[in-house]
């Protein structure tokens, strides 16, 4: 799997797109700038995401230390996400983003339905 490190270019926004691209990483960040979340929510949550593509963001989001997993010594298992001080700076990246893709739809005439940043302006 690649690595920020291994970017030929130092580029900010190759770096970025490195961290946070992939299928289900900006939802799963998303939810949890909300607070601490529990795999089971994060599943219910992205319903359409298959447990081991769940697993496999996870991973990479906490390899590149934008997450942090506690795993309770308890039966059943008890594992929570957790956005670690850096991934805390995202928010505002997401803040962004949604905006931006919220202004291209409306310009292309679709209507935005989505729950994420409600009340965004």
């Amino acid at each position: 799997m690649r690595h920020i490190h291994d970017t030929i270019h130092h580029c900010p926004v190759t770096a970025t797109i490195s961290l946070i691209g992939g299928k289900y990483k900006p939802v799963i960040l998303w939810y949890l700038t909300k607070g601490t979340t529990r795999y089971g929510e994060l599943k219910r949550y992205i319903d359409n995401a298959t447990p081991k593509m769940l697993t496999q963001q996870l991973r990479e989001l906490e390899k590149d230390k934008l997450i942090v997993r506690k795993v309770y010594p308890v039966v059943p298992p008890k594992v929570e996400y957790s956005l670690t001080t850096f991934g805390e700076t995202i928010s505002n990246v997401m803040k962004e983003m949604y905006k931006w893709g919220k202004n291209y739809l409306t310009k292309q005439g679709i209507h935005v339905d989505c729950e994420m940043y409600k009340g965004v302006k």
